[in-house]
């Protein structure tokens, strides 16, 4: 699994970055004008401004900024240290030293201080994170897993729901395979708005997986996980549509799904993990090939089918390789 680190959790108080009212105004503009009023509460005093200052450059993309204000305020501010440990563990605006990201997030898991308490499972979740990758400390998938159950709080939607998810995933992998648990953590993290779990929770309904199977729920999961942008589900139910014969269906959604193919870029507008968002559209490719390949649904188009095969193989290998074999068996 490819993970991502989990965004900055907002405390309960915690005020955003000033912005400027949107009408007739630039993005430049608006930049400007919430860079202006920050400048204007740092030289009254605000003891906020700081780290506001710091978090607009983050979100604006001008990392080196960004660790510019958050440096000046590490040793007193906690949100800072946070945004320093990501900063520095995924190379953003500095060169990557999981090392030092590692040690910010330890520093915020084991603090006692109360201002540190709303970013606690994010860190666990962070630090589970670096010893599945085993970047910045020895590789550990035991701990990996000890840290996100302490990350995922039972479920508690105000802990790490980001955790409960990856624990969907980490039980559906062979080194830790146990479906039922696998299903309960995606069943919590959906429950508390996971996009990801939703369409999983789908896939796991749809085959029986962890679960006994159930169409009507797996269907209701897809189409809503499909409905928020879960590339996965959207191949899923491409298959579904495939399998049961609705081929003009499968192929206007595999269309759709394979306009697309900018991976990383869909995984992070959707916060789902690249890999699976990869096998969603080469699911999609391999049955609008096969369509295009037969005239199922759509006219016959032998040079098309060969573009997306052809794609289905590059995005994910093991998942067009197994749709060919199925094909080969007169499966599919």
């Amino acid at each position: 699994m490819k993970l991502r680190s989990e965004p900055l959790p907002r405390a309960g108080g915690a005020q955003p970055a000033p912005e400027a009212p949107a009408e007739n105004c630039s993005r430049a503009a608006l930049f400007a004008k919430a860079e202006e009023l920050l400048a204007k509460r740092t030289a009254g005093g605000d003891p906020l401004a700081p780290f506001l200052k710091g978090q607009l450059y983050y979100k604006e993309g001008l990392y080196e900024e960004a660790l510019i204000q958050f440096e000046k305020i590490e040793d007193t501010d906690f949100q800072a240290m946070y945004q320093l440990g990501v900063m520095h563990y995924d190379g953003l605006g500095t060169k990557e030293d999981p090392e030092r990201g590692v040690e910010y997030m330890k520093k915020i898991l084991y603090s006692d201080s109360p201002e540190a308490r709303h970013l606690k499972f994010a860190a666990a979740y962070n630090l589970g994170r670096a010893y599945y990758e085993g970047c910045g400390v020895k590789q550990s998938t035991k701990e990996a897993e000890r840290l996100w159950l302490i990350a995922a709080d039972h479920g508690n939607p105000k802990a790490s729901v980001k955790a409960q998810s990856t624990l969907g995933m980490l039980y559906s992998v062979p080194v830790l395979k146990d479906l039922k648990k696998a299903f309960f953590w995606h069943s919590e993290a959906c429950g508390n708005g996971n996009l990801e779990s939703q369409g999983a929770l789908g896939v796991m309904y749809l085959y029986g997986q962890g679960i006994r199977r159930n169409t009507k729920s797996a269907l209701e999961c897809l189409r809503e996980a499909a409905e928020r942008g879960n590339i996965y589900a959207q191949g899923h139910l491409v298959e579904y549509y495939y399998n049961r014969k609705f081929y003009s269906t499968a192929v206007a959604v595999a269309k759709r799904i394979t306009e697309n193919d900018d991976i990383d870029m869909l995984a992070k507008v959707t916060d789902c993990l690249p890999t699976y968002v990869a096998k969603g559209v080469a699911m999609a490719a391999f049955y609008l090939a096969r369509c295009l390949q037969l005239g199922l649904g759509v006219q016959q188009d032998q040079a098309a089918a060969k573009k997306c095969y052809s794609k289905a193989c590059l995005l994910d290998p093991g998942v067009a390789s197994d749709l060919e074999l199925a094909a080969n068996l007169g499966r599919i």
